[in-house]
């Protein structure tokens, strides 16, 4: 396990950031997803040990996050939401001095740190100041300042937080090659659940606090009843008609598209009343509950309510 959670309660004043979580997480690439203000911040830095728990323990790597915080820092890499740069820095001296807090020789900490520009994709720009870097830049050069110490697990918050849309498929595709190809472990800290769509195999859910869903992506994803969708060449109000008259449920949600619910083979119901209404179907695909579908049934379960009263 990559890290475990026994009742972590936060409190920050009579504020309960976190209530109860429980749970064991797999290695992998993780989504940690939320709205604004769930406790996914809270929750990464209460695993780095840099708040301090209200109640119940938590382990990163098998290392407890009370007792043995830096031994936890020394072996994961954290990528904050806010740029935390110096002024007056060159992006390669502010991703060396990362590795040398880390422990690194100065010169095997330079060296590093041109390999780890190189692999996030930042060039010549390196020799820049960082204050003078775009966002997407910016971003790069706090990936690779996590990177430095080669860390086994990776913690990301917000990563394409400011970014255009080609800035964001760079990133995530740094993510996706680091889960898949070099073998480390990322917990994704994101409220975009196409990012997460985009390179994780599983997804924790939070809510007020709460942990409301932690699952692979596929299970997430699996189909959760008998509907169909189908996209049709023709009149598709005829044939949604002619399903109709057979007891079917059918919406048409386009022109061309409609979903379809009922009992039995729901495919030669269809092909039957498009030879009757004289369409072509084209497609026939089983609904899906998507990972937004799940997101957003699990969120809308803690509105209005207070921490800790989820039903």
């Amino acid at each position: 396990m990559i890290f475990q959670l026994e009742d972590v309660t936060k409190f920050y004043g009579n504020f309960q950031a976190l209530a109860g979580l429980s749970v064991s997480v797999r290695p992998g690439a993780i989504g940690l997803l939320g709205p604004n203000g769930a406790g996914k911040s809270t929750l990464i830095k209460a695993l780095l040990g840099l708040v301090r728990l209200s109640g119940g323990k938590a382990q990163v790597l098998g290392l407890d996050t009370r007792t043995e915080a830096r031994q936890i820092r020394e072996l994961v890499g954290y990528m904050p939401e806010d740029d935390c740069s110096i002024a007056g820095l060159m992006g390669v001296q502010a991703v060396a001095l990362v590795g040398e807090l880390a422990g690194l020789p100065a010169l095997t900490s330079l060296r590093r740190a041109h390999e780890i520009l190189d692999y996030v994709l930042l060039g010549e720009e390196r020799y820049r100041e960082v204050q003078t870097y775009s966002t997407g830049m910016r971003q790069k050069v706090k990936l690779a300042q996590a990177l430095i110490h080669a860390p086994k697990l990776l913690f990301l918050d917000e990563p394409t937080n400011g970014l255009d849309p080609a800035g964001r498929e760079k990133m995530l595709a740094l993510i996706r090659n680091l889960a898949q190809k070099k073998g480390v472990s990322v917990v994704l800290s994101t409220h975009i659940l196409s990012d997460v769509e985009a390179c994780c195999d599983a997804a924790m859910i939070l809510g007020q606090g709460q942990l409301l869903v932690y699952d692979s992506l596929a299970e997430l994803q699996r189909s959760v009843d008998t509907s169909i969708r189908i996209r049709v060449a023709g009149n598709i109000d005829a044939l949604c008609t002619a399903l109709k008259s057979q007891g079917y449920q059918v919406k048409a949600s386009s022109r061309d598209e409609a979903r379809i619910n009922g009992e039995g083979d729901l495919s030669v119901a269809v092909f039957a009343a498009a030879r009757e209404s004289k369409v072509v179907v084209r497609e026939i695909t089983p609904s899906r509950n998507s990972l937004e579908d799940t997101y957003l049934e699990a969120v809308r379960a803690t509105e209005g309510k207070p921490a800790g009263e989820l039903v």
